[in-house]
């Protein structure tokens, strides 16, 4: 049971948090990734409101068209409008690499923080299950979950999320289990702090920057797998569209349009370069101490 000794014995054995300075935020990594993520984003969300044509549309009579004015990005071989396709897969990407990455949090941070209060047999045990997860790669994962379950979105969404989580959970077991070493903690112990209480008070409040590091690169691999499983069919069905489908689609005309390739393939590129920026830039923002020991390696 909490007490005003109790609470002020944790007040004074907590570390302070350093200062973190503002032009963190002005870092190349932070600001040219935050840039492409929400061109993406933008993409994504003028798409739920407005797209130069519809989802079943064709134009028979425009194949295989060279981009213009009537269509920006060209057409494919079936008479579709690529950039609608572009701007409709952006929506697919991004709600499947949100979900994913839900997916991932919710099963894998329970599990971590199981894994870093638990007793040596169940550390053990999780840890043992979390090994032979990440053992498979997540792609490889999401194909066997689709094979057996078949192929739609809320199978991808948990076939990636389920990949995804291994890594979350050793993440914050890790970040958990040195929390759990510092003297604020085990003072908060020897005043009768529960587990719970300490997750609560201590352990999330000083991890919750790593995880939301790890969740931006989450959503980069989430984005690349969705793409990779659509490209090899097992990934969001037709007729919502996706990256990877236009890929394998362009695939047997990138001799007569090749930018019916290009055009999707970027839009992975961008979206992937674009959260592992901002994942970088963050890591630098929230942890002050790694940006100063970078900036005295580069003096």
């Amino acid at each position: 049971m909490s007490t005003p000794l109790v609470e002020a014995v944790e007040t004074i054995a907590a570390p302070d948090t350093p200062a973190r300075p503002r032009r963190g935020w002005r870092s190349p990594s932070f600001v040219l990734g935050a840039a492409l993520l929400l061109a993406v984003l933008a993409l994504a969300l003028v798409s739920l409101v407005w797209s130069p044509y519809g989802l079943d549309h064709t134009d028979p009579a425009a194949r295989l068209a060279d981009p213009s004015a009537r269509h920006w990005a060209g057409t494919d071989r079936l008479g579709r409008d690529q950039f609608t396709q572009l701007m409709l897969g952006a929506r697919t990407a991004v709600w499947i690499g949100l979900a994913s990455v839900a997916v991932a949090f919710i099963i894998g941070v329970p599990l971590g923080l199981l894994a870093a209060v638990a007793g040596r047999f169940l550390e053990n045990t999780v840890v043992g299950v979390i090994d032979i997860v990440i053992a498979f790669p997540t792609l490889l994962l999401a194909m066997l979950l689709v094979t057996v379950y078949g192929a739609s979105t809320a199978v991808a969404i948990s076939a990636i999320g389920i990949g995804v989580s291994a890594e979350v959970a050793r993440l914050t077991r890790i970040s958990a289990s040195r929390v759990f070493t510092q003297d604020y903690v085990l003072a908060a112990r020897t005043c009768g702090t529960g587990p719970l209480m300490i997750l609560v008070r201590h352990v999330l409040p000083n991890i919750w920057h790593t995880l939301l590091v790890q969740a931006t690169l989450a959503f980069g691999v989430a984005v690349i797998a969705e793409a990779s499983l659509s490209y090899l069919g097992l990934g969001t069905p037709p007729p919502a569209p996706s990256w990877g489908r236009m890929l394998q689609e362009a695939q047997s005309t990138v001799s007569v349009a090749p930018w019916n390739v290009l055009l999707p393939g970027l839009a992975v590129a961008v979206t992937v370069v674009g959260v592992n920026l901002l994942g970088d830039g963050l890591r630098d923002v929230l942890d002050p101490q790694l940006r100063q020991e970078r900036q005295a390696a580069y003096r």
